[in-house]
């Protein structure tokens, strides 16, 4: 029988990565989508399909809820989405306070709830230092906590951890992942936006494999 595990998969290119390689691994797989309010909620509906297709486990998990707790950020509030690259100033408006530990908290549960001890999380090394829930010492230190607030432990796992954004596509591609099953635009228009930190960084992550984005963006 196929090891259980979870996955926090969002639908964007890092998860939509984690999400093949643990299914090409072999893991009878439980994803969990978290619509939090966020304007990038298009996002969700690719996760969906995805998840049709593979004949993986999908649940869409509303926690709209708290958005009002969460209004300090671009990506859940009336505040316009930044432009530009991520090592700017003006990308700290698109950190929502809390998000990954929200969220971990919940898909640990989950996998306490249906005898998995593993949680998949997209952390990565590209992940700036705006976003302190990214970073290798916040994974760590919650590893920690999944090992002590259940009687049964589990184990979150970040096989992008040590990896950047070029580095997680490379090795998409090397699955031949079709990416325009990925969306990575803050902004849920028809067609990314091509200017966010967000598009930027993962147009910057095609162009550094030779590759082209199979998604459309809107005109400059």
């Amino acid at each position: 029988m196929a090891e259980k595990a979870v996955v926090i998969y969002s639908g964007g290119m890092d998860s939509f990565t984690i999400l093949n390689r643990a299914y090409k691994e072999g893991y009878d797989l439980y994803a969990l989508t978290f619509d939090y309010g966020q304007k990038h909620r298009k996002e969700i509906a690719y996760a969906s399909r995805v998840c049709q297709q593979l004949g993986i486990n999908h649940r869409i998990i509303d926690i709209t809820a708290i958005n009002q707790l969460l209004q300090s950020s671009s990506l859940t509030s009336d505040k316009a989405i930044p432009e530009g690259h991520y090592e700017a100033a003006n990308m700290k408006s698109t950190v929502v306070p809390n998000r990954n530990m929200i969220l971990l908290s919940l898909a640990i549960g989950y996998a306490v709830d249906i005898g998995a001890n593993k949680v998949f999380y997209g952390a990565h090394s590209g992940d700036h230092a705006i976003y302190p829930d990214c970073r290798p010492d916040f994974v760590l230190a919650m590893n920690k906590v999944a090992k002590l607030a259940n009687y049964e432990p589990v184990d979150i796992v970040t096989p992008y951890l040590n990896s950047d954004k070029a580095e997680i596509l490379a090795d998409g591609l090397s699955m031949d992942l079709d990416y325009s099953n990925s969306w990575t635009c803050y902004n849920g228009r028809d067609k990314a936006c091509g200017k966010c930190g967000s598009c930027v960084e993962r147009l910057e992550a095609f162009a550094a494999n030779n590759a082209t984005d199979p998604l459309p963006y809107e005109a400059s």
